[in-house]
């Protein structure tokens, strides 16, 4: 089974074509070889190729397809099913525990710490702009929960995007740009945001 096209792409951390490369390959082999093929096949690399690009119904096709056998003597695939599940219920907190209390094989822990690197960074920067809509105030333990950070780290976003913070009582005010202050709130954002802290206390 000749995977160096995957394996180069993996090398130089070419993870968006993963899907596409997995889903070429694996319809050459299986048209030579059947199912059989799937005892050895990067299962793992190819499940999280997807989850990468966010096409989770892919995902779920992929998981789907698999042998039980395969599933069973493969905690990785098992681990990287759990993020998708996550994902898919968009189970923010859930995505990053299936991440952090899984010990990553070396052939995919840089796969695995790209993706949530790309996530985490979208997820900051959305909830981020939700906050700067919806609040003038707001306590250091709140941001730190809404943005999935420590509240040091959370902070120290805070400020370097302009925010003051008053340590005694440990609230940030809410420093918007010129442009932003003139805008209108918009509705729809404060209705995630209610749906978003809804979820986090249920």
């Amino acid at each position: 089974m000749d995977l160096s096209q995957l394996r180069e792409a993996m090398a130089s951390k070419s993870y968006d074509r993963i899907a596409d490369i997995c889903d070429d390959l694996m319809l050459q082999i299986a048209s030579s070889r059947g199912v059989e093929f799937l005892e050895e096949w990067p299962c793992a690399v190819h499940l999280l190729g997807h989850i990468y690009v966010n096409d989770l119904n892919s995902a779920r096709f992929l998981w789907k397809s698999l042998p039980p056998g395969v599933k069973e003597r493969n905690p990785e695939i098992m681990a990287v099913w759990k993020i998708g599940q996550c994902l898919w219920t968009r189970d923010r907190a859930g995505v990053y525990g299936a991440i952090r209390d899984f010990r990553w094989s070396p052939e995919i822990l840089d796969f695995v710490m790209a993706f949530s690197g790309k996530r985490t960074l979208i997820y900051q920067q959305r909830m981020f702009q939700l906050l700067l809509s919806a609040y003038s105030t707001i306590t250091t333990a709140d941001t730190a929960q809404f943005m999935g950070m420590s509240e040091e780290a959370a902070v120290d976003y805070a400020v370097r995007h302009g925010w003051a913070l008053d340590p005694v009582t440990g609230m940030l005010t809410v420093r918007r740009e010129s442009m932003v202050s003139k805008q209108k709130v918009d509705p729809s954002k404060l209705q995630r945001l209610t749906e978003f802290v809804f979820h986090l206390e249920h």
